[in-house]
């Protein structure tokens, strides 16, 4: 596991950077962390990396599930709306989406998901702090 310290959100996002050069499809990054955390900047930094415009990244809070189309197809998910009981995975089509072997899938909140697919590789980043507050970030890549 390597653990960094982000100031700024533009640290935040160079780390997005870091993770995005290294992904070759396959990978599920499941990011936890609090309202405001920068979730959604680090996966700005993913699909900056993936030749893809961050500002044309959105969190996909209403709508579930946004497909991006870059040098890999990713599917960025958010499950904060949806409640505590809710077959999450179902919610959003997690089935149909791992499907794809090369896609790249980014979960916010993904805290809410049950058992991440078998046999994906995950990255798990984990950002603690809030406000204008420095971030530690976790990451930890393990195979699924």
């Amino acid at each position: 596991m390597r653990s960094v310290i982000a100031n700024s959100p533009d640290e935040t996002f160079s780390l997005g950077v870091e993770v995005g050069r290294e992904l070759v499809g396959g990978e599920m990054i499941l990011l936890t962390g609090g309202l405001g955390a920068g979730k959604t900047v680090i996966a700005k930094g993913i699909m900056s990396a993936l030749d893809y415009d961050p500002d044309d990244v959105t969190s996909p809070s209403f709508t579930l599930v946004n497909l991006y189309r870059a040098k890999l197809e990713v599917y960025h998910i958010d499950l904060w709306r949806l409640d505590e009981g809710v077959d999450v995975e179902a919610a959003v089509g997690l089935d149909d989406i791992v499907a794809n072997e090369n896609a790249v899938v980014i979960i916010e909140w993904a805290e809410k998901l049950r058992d991440p697919e078998p046999g994906t590789t995950l990255i798990r980043i984990a950002i603690h702090g809030d406000g204008d507050d420095p971030r530690t970030i976790s990451i930890e890549r393990s195979a699924g």
